[in-house]
């Protein structure tokens, strides 16, 4: 364990595994999530929504809604007292719609009213005049000259451009391909809800789950034209998130209800208004080509990538610069040349998921590797381990990768991880298609895939980013006791865990107390791109240090003795006497630091070549899965999911390998069944009946082997976790199925009409 003296007489520090304060209520049904919230005086707020992709809004009549018993409100964008624009990146999406629908589902209008019944009624009556505009459905199209326009400077979000090397490079062996992946959902089993509660002075205070409270509270009081100091937002409890909460939902549509009616205002989505409610991941279409030496050593890579960000720009930026920055894998490639673009269409808008850019792109690399390495009549796992990235390496942005890369070690890892035993005998269970009884094992072929991927981790390209920690230590009941406070929003992976096991290491106490989440703390930046244990950790850490050091000259003027240092709850001279109890040096009153820290700086890349220093820091992680598929009926049954992934220092080894287990499921899930189906702009599939998620028994046993290579530049050498698995399992499952049909497959979710070709 890397740390500080003060962790040898503490359990439940870093390295270790304590019990989640939050474990026992989650598994008992004990846990209040957002929706759960209450309040006496509450009314109920519900949201109409767009039918049509595209349209002129003509005129609204909210006169047959108003009439209806009990509803308190009926709001449109009139009624908007602020600035009717919110987003993350570009401020391009309205609060309510104003003037024009962008994308089926988009909020028109907003009812308050005393029972939620009452409030979807009322909306039902409200009568919006349309007129029909050709919407844009087909990305592919969005950039021709005769494309339909979905905002008025054009249908570009970003484009990227990498350049590195040869311009005009060849290769004696060249692949190529073309991908296409579909539109996943993030699939939160929590839906959206939250309670906004007027302060009677003009303000409000709001009650959400969500991923980023600073940032939420800045859009929120832009549109309700308020002071920051006005909205303050606090952190309900978030039943899952991976992206999907980053934007705001029906955040400020209840406050805006709450400063009209001057009454609490709940809201809660259903699960078919959900999938109209949050952004999703982007779709994307990706030609790739590879060359190659006759030895298998690349000699250059080129890749076109289109993502489809729908009807709004969310973080389509930031994808297009991790698709374009980190995709062509982790392998070191001399010759360079890569094209990424976002754009809007009248899709769904799609934002930020777990993987972010990197899972799109790595369905791609991977198999045109598994192609290469079959032109050449090499060994799949002997390919990757030759051209695999090592410390010291520059990436396709000139980059040094200046920490671990370890990508031979991994993917050789997980070859040599035990095969599950060949069917001895017939269990349907076991089989493609289970009890169901679709076969006996007759046109069941069993396949072996690999991959191996990289991920940023922190905020990219010059973002200022950073976050805040509060910790103060004082005397309760006569034992000491820390009090951490961030804005770091925990939404379910373990975040306060963390929080409390730095305290412990740092400051030697065994009771810390995790203040509520809320905004009267300095911002925690998103809990996204795994940054948190490294950013909001390193905060915490930070201003424990601060703590100590104001403790241990505290302890030096009451005792007039220099070189004290904390072992556990004493202060101990430097030749290791006891000279004080903690308690003895708290006892005039606690002691409280704030400190906002930062990681290494990144930079913006050149915009014509794309070389830059643009990431922080990377984490790699390597699957191989083994699949059965009925390749008579396309059904498949993953058998097993190994994987091995750098994590740099556990923290907390359990929930390591649990954000492993979860983030290898959601990869899985887009390789095999997971897709949101958008037909002409509408939505075909809004609910869990018809959107497939993987569950428990659609998980295989998983072998999980963690590295601990400590980056030397981050908090405890950590690095993050909770994205690259999502990654690689995909391409290995998809590899996997290629290996047992011998089809090249280049579109996931992977359907059965294409594994059976009817």
């Amino acid at each position: 364990m890397t740390t500080t003296e003060t962790s040898t007489r503490t359990s439940g520090g870093i390295g270790e595994s304590p019990l989640r304060p939050d474990g026992r209520l989650k598994v008992t049904g004990r846990f209040a999530y957002s929706s759960d919230l209450w309040h006496e005086d509450m009314v109920w707020g519900v949201t109409l929504r767009s039918p049509h992709p595209h349209a002129r809004i003509v005129a609204i009549d909210t006169t047959a809604a108003l009439a209806v018993p009990g509803v308190d409100a009926v709001l449109t964008a009139a009624d908007v007292p602020g600035r009717n624009a919110t987003g993350l990146e570009h401020q391009d999406t309205p609060a309510l719609a104003d003037e024009v629908v962008r994308y089926e589902g988009e909020p028109v209008a907003l009812v308050a009213a005393d029972h939620p019944e009452t409030a979807r009624r009322a909306a039902a009556r409200i009568v919006v005049t349309y007129e029909e505009l050709p919407a844009l459905t087909d990305p592919r199209r969005a950039l021709d000259e005769d494309a339909p326009q979905v905002h008025a400077q054009g249908n570009l979000v970003r484009e990227m451009h990498i350049r590195r090397g040869d311009p005009e490079p060849t290769a004696p062996v060249v692949v190529s391909l073309e991908f296409e992946v579909g539109m996943q959902d993030q699939a939160f089993l929590g839906p959206e809800s939250g309670l906004a509660i007027p302060d009677g002075e003009g303000g409000l205070d709001l009650h959400v789950a969500t991923q980023w409270l600073h940032v939420d509270q800045q859009q929120i009081q832009g549109v309700l034209g308020l002071g920051p100091e006005q909205v303050r937002l606090h952190l309900a409890g978030v039943g899952g998130a991976f992206g999907g909460r980053e934007d705001l939902s029906m955040h400020v549509h209840a406050s805006l209800l709450a400063l009209h009616t001057g009454r609490p205002v709940k809201m809660s989505y259903s699960r078919e208004e959900s999938f109209f409610g949050h952004v999703h991941r982007h779709p994307a279409w990706l030609r790739y080509e590879f060359g190659a030496d006759h030895d298998g050593r690349l000699r250059y890579a080129s890749a076109d990538i289109l993502f489809d960000g729908g009807a709004y720009a969310s973080s389509t930026g930031a994808v297009v610069g991790n698709g374009g920055t980190l995709g062509l894998g982790p392998y070191a490639i001399p010759n360079v040349r890569v094209d990424a673009r976002g754009v809007y269409t009248n899709n769904p808008p799609c934002g930020a998921m777990r993987g972010f850019g990197c899972v799109q792109a790595a369905f791609a690399h991977e198999a045109l590797m598994d192609e290469l390495a079959d032109r050449l009549g090499m060994d799949r796992v002997a390919i990757r381990a030759l051209n695999g990235m090592r410390e010291g390496d520059r990436n396709i942005t000139g980059q040094v990768i200046d920490s671990a890369a370890p990508v031979a070690e991994l993917i050789g890892i997980v070859r040599d991880l035990p095969l599950p035993a060949p069917r001895a005998e017939v269990d349907l269970r076991e089989l493609p298609g289970g009890v169901s009884n679709t076969t006996h094992g007759e046109g069941v072929v069993r396949g072996v895939g690999y991959a191996v991927t990289y991920k940023n981790v922190g905020f990219s390209e010059g973002f200022d980013d950073y976050s805040t920690a509060r910790v103060r230590l004082e005397l309760t009941g006569g034992e000491p006791v820390a009090t951490v406070h961030t804005a770091a929003a925990e939404v379910g992976q373990g975040l306060i865990t963390v929080e409390q096991q730095i305290c412990r290491t740092e400051l030697g106490v065994e009771r810390v107390v995790v203040h509520p989440k809320d905004t009267t703390v300095g911002s925690g930046g998103s809990t996204s791109a795994s940054r948190q244990t490294y950013v909001t950790g390193g905060a915490v850490k930070a201003a424990c240090e601060a703590v100590r050091t104001t403790v241990l000259a505290r302890a030096t003027e009451l005792l007039g003795r220099t070189g004290l240092h904390l072992d556990g709850d004493k202060v101990v001279s430097a030749t290791g006497e006891v000279v004080a109890g903690l308690a003895e040096v708290l006892a005039d009153g606690g002691v409280e630091e704030t400190v906002e820290w930062r990681h290494r700086p990144t930079h913006p890349i050149d915009p014509e070549t794309g070389q830059g220093d643009a990431h922080v820091q990377y984490a790699f992680s390597a699957h191989r899965a083994v699949v059965d598929v009925d390749v008579e009926l396309g059904l498949v049954k993953v058998v097993a999911l190994d994987t091995a992934q750098d994590v740099g220092k556990a923290i907390n080894p359990d929930a390591v390998v649990g954000q492993i287990h979860g983030g290898s499921a959601q990869g899985m899930g887009l390789a095999l069944m997971e897709e949101i189906v958008v037909t002409d702009g509408h939505v075909r599939n809004p609910s869990f009946t018809d959107y497939l998620i993987p569950t428990i028994l659609d998980m295989p046993p998983m072998q999980v082997e963690v590295l601990e290579y400590a980056d030397p530049h981050a908090p405890y050498g950590v690095r993050g976790v909770g994205e690259p698995p999502t990654i690689s399992s995909g391409p290995a499952v998809a590899a996997a199925v290629r290996a047992a049909t011998g089809k090249a497959l280049r579109r996931v979710p992977l359907r059965p009409e294409a594994i059976t070709g009817v």
